[in-house]
């Protein structure tokens, strides 16, 4: 399982919250809301996007979590 609860953090630590995500079109309402029910994923473009507006590496975004 891919676990995006270092993306969430991160947003969380810097103040930016759902209604500044919206309006910087980096996560849409729909993907964020599945990302949080932990029933999405992010694509290639939206972690580019994300890396780029956060300075950071797509694994300060998310992390790896073996099935039990």
């Amino acid at each position: 399982m891919i676990s995006y609860n270092k993306l969430f953090k991160l947003l969380e630590d810097r103040g930016i919250n759902t209604t500044e995500i919206r309006e910087k079109k980096l996560i849409g309402q729909r993907s964020y809301y599945a990302l949080k029910k932990g029933e999405g994923g992010l694509d290639r473009k939206t972690l580019d996007k994300l890396c780029k507006e956060l300075d950071c590496q797509p694994g300060d975004l998310m992390e790896y979590i073996p099935d039990e």
